[in-house]
Order: structure tokens, then sequence, then C-alpha cells
């Protein structure tokens, strides 16, 4: 395993919530004010702002097959991005997940 997959692995290990996002990304600052305004505690990785981001987006395209950001991830599980969290929410099921 490389360094650039051990903190992806780490990452998600390690958090409850972890996103992989881009500073200026509209998508990932939605899928952020969306966790905040639960009050969910998130880890937030910006790939762009990373020295190994390029690396870390393209070892998440591998193991989720999302390349774009925001990528979610809760409780270990896969969730998407940010449609895939706004519909977790409008379906009460975002609760439910971070409970």
């Amino acid at each position: 395993m490389t360094n650039v997959e051990q903190f992806v692995e780490d990452a998600i290990k390690n958090n409850k919530v972890v996103i992989f996002t881009k500073s200026t990304c509209p998508y990932s600052k939605k899928a952020k004010t969306l966790l905040e305004g639960y009050n969910i505690k998130y880890e937030n990785i910006e790939v762009d702002k990373h020295p190994d981001g390029e690396a870390i987006q393209e070892y998440l395209a591998k193991k989720t097959g999302q390349k774009t950001v925001p990528n979610i991830f809760i409780d270990q599980k896969h969730i998407g991005g940010s449609d895939e969290l706004t519909k977790l929410e409008g379906g009460g099921e975002l609760q439910g997940l971070i409970a």
C-alpha cells in the first residue's frame, strides 16, 4: 500500500465523516454547508491544497469509481458526492447515518 493509499484509508477509518473536497468547488461547499447545518463534525481534506492531492484523487477514483469531488464517506461507507448527500438528507436518512 502506498503512502497516499494509507493516508486515504486512515482518514476514512479514523473519522466518522470524511469529505474529500476542492476549495473552489461549489458542490464541495454545498456538501460542507449541509453537514455544518446539522452540526456534523467531519474531517475535510482539500485535495487541491494537499501536496499529494492528485494522487489522492486518483486513488479515490480507483477505490470508489467516482472521479469528482466532494467524495464523502460516513462510517467508512462511501456515500458519493453532493447530490447523494442531498438525497440522503431529503429522504431523512442522513440523521440515522450520523447518529
